[in-house]
Protein backbone atom coordinates (compact mmCIF):
# COMPACT_ATOMS: atom_id res chain seq x y z
CA UNK A 1 0.00 0.00 0.00
CA UNK A 2 2.31 2.38 0.87
CA UNK A 3 4.62 1.80 -2.74
CA UNK A 4 1.57 2.94 -4.01
CA UNK A 5 1.13 6.14 -2.34
CA UNK A 6 4.68 6.83 -3.71
CA UNK A 7 3.99 6.08 -7.21
CA UNK A 8 0.73 7.94 -6.64
CA UNK A 9 2.89 10.87 -5.03
CA UNK A 10 5.64 10.90 -7.40
CA UNK A 11 2.65 11.17 -10.46
CA UNK A 12 1.41 14.04 -8.85
CA UNK A 13 4.56 15.57 -8.34
CA UNK A 14 4.99 15.41 -11.98
CA UNK A 15 2.21 16.71 -13.11
CA UNK A 16 2.46 19.52 -11.15
CA UNK A 17 6.09 20.35 -12.44
CA UNK A 18 4.59 19.93 -16.50
CA UNK A 19 1.35 22.28 -15.17
CA UNK A 20 3.66 24.94 -13.98
CA UNK A 21 6.68 24.87 -16.65
CA UNK A 22 5.55 26.48 -20.00
CA UNK A 23 7.69 24.87 -22.11
CA UNK A 24 6.92 21.51 -20.60
CA UNK A 25 2.85 21.66 -20.66
CA UNK A 26 3.50 22.77 -24.54
CA UNK A 27 5.80 20.09 -24.92
CA UNK A 28 3.51 17.86 -23.45
CA UNK A 29 0.74 18.98 -25.22
CA UNK A 30 2.03 19.02 -28.33
CA UNK A 31 2.97 15.67 -27.81
CA UNK A 32 -0.79 14.36 -27.28
CA UNK A 33 -1.96 16.29 -29.85
CA UNK A 34 -0.05 14.46 -32.77
CA UNK A 35 -0.62 11.28 -30.72
CA UNK A 36 -4.54 12.11 -31.42
CA UNK A 37 -4.45 12.60 -34.50
CA UNK A 38 -1.66 9.80 -35.04
CA UNK A 39 -4.66 7.40 -33.93
CA UNK A 40 -6.85 9.24 -36.13
CA UNK A 41 -4.95 8.59 -38.94
CA UNK A 42 -4.46 5.14 -38.29
CA UNK A 43 -7.39 4.49 -36.96
CA UNK A 44 -9.29 5.22 -40.23
CA UNK A 45 -7.10 4.20 -42.46
CA UNK A 46 -4.53 1.61 -41.17
CA UNK A 47 -6.99 -0.58 -38.95
CA UNK A 48 -10.23 0.19 -40.39
CA UNK A 49 -10.87 -3.69 -40.79
CA UNK A 50 -9.83 -4.85 -37.99
CA UNK A 51 -11.53 -2.43 -35.75
CA UNK A 52 -14.89 -2.40 -38.01
CA UNK A 53 -14.79 -6.93 -37.13
CA UNK A 54 -14.00 -6.43 -33.60
CA UNK A 55 -16.85 -4.15 -31.88
CA UNK A 56 -14.92 -3.78 -28.62
CA UNK A 57 -11.82 -3.15 -29.71
CA UNK A 58 -13.18 -0.38 -31.80
CA UNK A 59 -14.51 0.97 -28.56
CA UNK A 60 -11.23 0.46 -26.81
CA UNK A 61 -9.16 2.54 -29.76
CA UNK A 62 -11.70 5.64 -30.67
CA UNK A 63 -12.41 5.78 -26.71
CA UNK A 64 -8.34 6.38 -26.04
CA UNK A 65 -8.53 8.81 -29.13
CA UNK A 66 -11.31 10.78 -27.48
CA UNK A 67 -9.68 10.91 -24.20
CA UNK A 68 -6.78 11.95 -25.64
CA UNK A 69 -8.65 14.65 -27.38
CA UNK A 70 -10.43 15.64 -24.18
CA UNK A 71 -6.97 15.75 -22.48
CA UNK A 72 -5.90 18.12 -25.10
CA UNK A 73 -8.36 20.62 -25.15
CA UNK A 74 -8.19 20.68 -21.46
CA UNK A 75 -4.42 20.85 -21.64
CA UNK A 76 -4.48 24.29 -23.97
CA UNK A 77 -7.83 25.84 -21.88
CA UNK A 78 -5.18 25.36 -18.74
CA UNK A 79 -2.61 26.96 -20.41
CA UNK A 80 -4.28 29.82 -22.06
CA UNK A 81 -5.49 30.22 -18.22
CA UNK A 82 -1.69 30.40 -17.33
CA UNK A 83 -0.99 32.39 -19.96
CA UNK A 84 -3.54 35.29 -19.24
CA UNK A 85 -2.36 34.95 -15.65
CA UNK A 86 1.13 35.62 -16.24
CA UNK A 87 0.32 38.41 -18.91
CA UNK A 88 -2.05 40.30 -15.81
CA UNK A 89 1.30 39.71 -13.16
CA UNK A 90 3.71 41.09 -15.68
CA UNK A 91 1.10 43.95 -16.57
CA UNK A 92 1.03 44.99 -12.99
CA UNK A 93 4.60 44.31 -12.17
CA UNK A 94 5.29 46.72 -15.28
CA UNK A 95 2.49 49.44 -14.01
CA UNK A 96 4.22 49.13 -10.64
CA UNK A 97 7.56 49.68 -11.86
CA UNK A 98 6.72 52.80 -13.89
CA UNK A 99 4.04 54.35 -11.85
CA UNK A 100 5.49 53.46 -8.78
CA UNK A 101 1.78 52.25 -7.95
CA UNK A 102 0.04 48.88 -7.63
CA UNK A 103 -3.06 47.61 -9.50
CA UNK A 104 -5.87 45.74 -7.34
CA UNK A 105 -8.03 45.37 -10.48
CA UNK A 106 -9.10 41.45 -10.39
CA UNK A 107 -9.78 41.60 -14.42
Amino acid sequence: MSELKENLRFIVAISKGIARDRRARRAVLTMVVGAAVLMVFVGSVILDRLLGEHPLLFLAYWGACIWLTFLSILMAVHDLLMVRKDARRERQELKARVFGMKDEDPS
